[in-house]
């Protein structure tokens, strides 16, 4: 037997049209995962709830499940299909976002947004060994910018979109239309895009159960990959709590809001992913250390321009000063997931990708709102309104640190490549 019993002859789509998929289905990743940002205002005001409990609805309750169960579901999709995997996750989290529609108080809404990332642990790492069955390594980074172009699009979505129907009709409904709408792709998704045949692993080879110890041995990938959760806790903390900083503070509507970073993420942040992989395939052919040394400069150059953003008192001033740092602090994505791919062997790609996301996810998005949240009340006797302001630009330092980590990475990121 010379392939996986998953890997059936068959005739393999094109490139494009995998991509194409995964970016879809990575854009309602996000979707349902942000949409929660501009409907907090609602979600509060109906379920009674604090500005701790809200940021813990935002990031702990999804990142519990969802960072640690992306290694064993990604053990499952290296084993088996990685497309199945993909697709049950897209229907599992889709639904759990509708029922967050039908949630009557905290512990209900806690509950469903857990359900979201059991759901969402089953489709990144996955989605990230696929591209890289599809595509050859000086292509890779490029597409897997492309790939996460989905981060974007879909907190770009869920801006827009649910501003829209929570504005028509209700936060409630959001939630259910948005949900209902990833479980109608699904089937399209399993019918368009399958896995490549795979080796069955060679006797003696590194068994996939040890692809962390093998990372964890290079000092890279622990560098990168909490320079990624430093950036992440700002950027996922800031995502969340933004749109709630500009109709508390500037007077903005939830219809206004979405519309105004619904703009910012499409032009800043598309930009910017994009960049980030074009540019990393470039300069990473010469030497393999930009492939950490770009992220490390966007941030260093992002973080003042994003706190003179939330500093500023102006909505105009504020959105032409998150443009520009929305694009550096998105380059990160394509350049470091790519290196993270190549720390391994290819047969344990998707195992290497969810080890690394269960250190983002759990610390970034797991620590970001919740910690700016409490922050915010802490500072609401001293500074009443404006604390929450305060709270967010008390976080932009990550994005230094962030930096410097990845700065360090880069020193031995070229002994610890795998080709």
């Amino acid at each position: 037997m010379e392939t996986t019993a998953s890997a059936r002859p068959q005739s393999q789509p094109q490139p494009g049209i995998v991509l194409a998929m995964l970016l879809l289905v990575y854009t309602f990743n996000f979707l349902d995962r942000q949409i929660l940002s501009i409907l907090a205002q609602g979600v509060k005001a109906d379920l009674h709830l604090t500005d701790t409990q809200l940021g813990m609805l935002g990031g702990l309750a999804f990142a519990a499940l969802y960072s640690t169960l992306a290694i064993p579901l990604a053990l499952l999709a290296d084993r088996t299909s990685r497309s199945w995997v993909i697709t049950v996750s897209l229907v599992v989290w889709s639904g759990f976002t509708a029922l967050c529609g039908t949630a009557q108080s905290f512990t209900q809404m806690f509950l469903f947004r857990l359900g979201v990332g059991v759901g969402e642990a089953g489709g990144v790492a996955p989605s990230y060994a696929i591209i890289s069955d599809y595509f050859p390594p000086e292509r890779r980074a490029r597409a897997l910018a492309i790939y996460s172009l989905g981060i974007p699009l879909g907190a770009a979505g869920g801006m827009l979109l649910g501003s829209w129907i929570a504005q028509a009709v209700d936060w409630r409904t959001a939630f259910v239309a948005v949900g209902l709408a990833g479980i109608v792709i699904a089937p399209f998704f399993r019918w368009l895009v399958r896995d490549k045949p795979r080796p069955v692993l060679a006797a003696g080879s590194v068994p996939v159960a040890r692809v962390f110890p093998i990372l964890a041995a290079k000092p890279s990938f622990w560098l990168l990959a909490f320079g990624a959760a430093s950036s992440s806790t700002a950027g996922y903390g800031a995502g969340f709590w933004l749109p709630s900083l500009m109709q508390r503070s500037y007077g903005l509507s939830v219809l206004e809001t979405g519309r105004f970073f619904g703009a910012i993420l499409l032009i800043g942040g598309v930009s910017g992913m994009f960049a980030g992989g074009v540019l990393a395939d470039r300069l990473g052919r010469k030497d393999k250390r930009w492939y950490a040394r770009l992220p490390a400069l966007c941030f260093f150059g992002g973080a003042p321009l994003y706190l003179a953003g939330v500093l500023s008192h102006n909505a105009t001033t504020t959105f032409l000063f998150f443009l520009i740092p929305q694009a550096l602090v998105y380059t990160w994505l394509g350049p470091v997931t790519t290196a993270v791919q190549h720390m391994v062997p290819a047969h344990m790609r998707a195992t290497a990708s969810a080890s690394f996301l269960m250190i983002n996810n759990l610390i970034g998005l797991g620590l970001g709102s919740w910690t700016i949240g409490a922050v915010s009340e802490a500072l609401a006797p001293t500074y009443g309104a404006e604390a929450l302001r305060y709270a967010i630009a008390s976080a932009m330092g990550l994005y230094v640190l962030a930096g410097v980590l990845m700065l360090l990475g880069s020193r031995s990121l070229r002994r610890d490549w795998v080709d």
